[in-house]
């Protein structure tokens, strides 16, 4: 850049802080020329929009952001924007939304909380649609005169689905329709291991319990025969191997390396996690038939 001689673009700077939100490396090359001045410019809402705008423009052209790096980013605005859709979100850091669904997942706590987001339109949506239609059937109790578009805003749905949900209430029909009553039933009962997807995993009772398991599994021939078989069993032994030695690896993480160590070790875990639910996805099939 310093070389090529070129007006340089202009650089986002956020205005409350005056740090650089894009534009470090211009910045760079106009010191590198002598220059005493840039072109600017102002970006003036707060802090958390501001990292916000900073992986968006970055994810867009700037250096290529490695996965632990977007992974990071978009757990920073996970925790900064609850209230947004995984689709949403996915689009900033330039990952998929179903990467974004597992990092909240293994979040938890506020993350979860939310029960309408705000879409990549910036439209308001509930979180469980069935949900948003058994609000708005109380509101319209609570306010049979009001109008779709208040009820809407009050149970975060649109107005036109309002409207089906109050036509049903007037033939003496629930909110919900057949189907979306099976779906809801069916996602409230118990799933395998006793945990319901999306909560976390609950961790090994222990290290000797864990290595019995692994064991079986060593000697199951559906795994010893194939190459991705065998991959899966390396992997989990690999996984023995941390969880003996866990103490003693964390002594060694050096300080300038521990958040980079850190990331890793999440983007690894949600990779385990995905693994996971995906296992109990097949044993609950299997238990079903």
């Amino acid at each position: 850049m310093a070389e090529a001689g070129n007006t340089l673009p202009p650089i986002i700077v956020h205005r409350p802080t005056m740090r650089v939100v894009d534009g470090m490396h211009r910045l760079r090359a106009a010191r590198l020329r002598g220059e005493d001045k840039i072109a600017v410019r102002f970006f003036d809402g707060d802090e958390r929009d501001a990292f916000v705008l900073a992986v968006k423009l970055n994810v867009a052209h700037g250096l290529p952001l490695s996965a632990a790096d977007r992974a990071a980013a978009a757990r920073r605005i996970i925790r900064s924007h609850p209230d947004w859709s995984d689709r949403a979100i996915a689009a900033v850091a330039g990952l998929s939304d179903k990467t974004i669904k597992e990092i909240r997942t293994a979040a938890g706590g506020e993350a979860m909380k939310a029960v309408v987001r705000v879409g990549r339109d910036g439209r308001r949506r509930p979180v469980d649609s069935a949900l948003g239609r058994v609000t708005a059937s109380e509101w319209i109790e609570k306010r049979p005169n009001a109008s779709s578009r208040e009820i809407a805003r009050l149970a975060g749905i649109s107005p036109a689905t309002v409207r089906d949900v109050r036509n049903r209430l007037d033939r003496g029909e629930g909110p919900l329709s057949a189907s979306q009553q099976r779906a809801r039933t069916k996602s409230s009962e118990p799933r395998a291991a006793g945990r319901r997807k999306g909560e976390p995993l609950r961790e090994e009772s222990s290290t000797e319990d864990f290595s019995k398991a692994l064991d079986r599994l060593m000697k199951d021939p559906s795994l010893k025969r194939t190459e991705k078989g065998r991959a899966l069993l390396r992997s989990l032994s690999f996984h023995s191997f941390l969880q003996k030695h866990q103490a003693q690896l964390a002594e060694v993480i050096p300080q300038h390396q521990a958040r980079m160590v850190s990331e890793l070790a999440r983007t690894c875990a949600s990779v385990w996690l995905r693994l996971a639910e995906e296992a109990e996805e097949i044993a609950l099939r299997m238990q079903e038939t």
